[in-house]
């Protein structure tokens, strides 16, 4: 369990892997994002895009399941406070592997017993290119 007092500036933690399927992206896009170019594929090819590529919002929830599996599932963490930057980079594709990594960008007290935690996370794909970052706030609890 890592509390608060155990991330320290500048650390990076890798953050796994996932490929991403045709058929999540289409999944994911017809729920939630059901633009053409990410639920049609004939519209997609006509696309600035010149095919299939997956919505940018499942892009960073793939990003943020890799840092729950990664980080938090194993921390004293108490929520976020919210997100101050979020960019897509590049599009994803079906059969992109992507792979993350967070870094701690600064530590401060919140209020009691917890602390405020700022960190950078970067989705790459297969190629090391970046996908996607946002920098986020979490809340931890201290160990006292």
């Amino acid at each position: 369990m890592k509390y608060y007092e155990d991330f320290h500036v500048g650390e990076e933690i890798t953050l796994g892997g996932i490929t991403v399927t045709r058929e999540a992206i289409l999944d994911f896009a017809k729920r939630f994002d059901p633009q053409p170019f990410h639920i049609d594929e004939v519209a997609a090819k006509s696309s600035m895009f010149e095919g299939l590529i997956a919505s940018g919002w499942h892009t960073a929830s793939i990003c943020m399941r890799l840092y729950v599996d990664s980080v938090l599932n194993d921390s004293s963490s108490m929520g976020s406070p919210g997100v101050d930057q979020l960019r897509w980079k590049r599009p994803v594709r079906p059969g992109d592997t992507l792979h993350g990594k967070f870094t701690i960008l600064e530590k401060k007290p919140f209020r009691k017993g917890i602390g405020l935690i700022k960190g950078r996370a970067e989705l790459f794909n297969q190629d090391g290119k970046l996908t996607m970052m946002f920098i986020g706030n979490g809340m931890f609890g201290t160990k006292d």
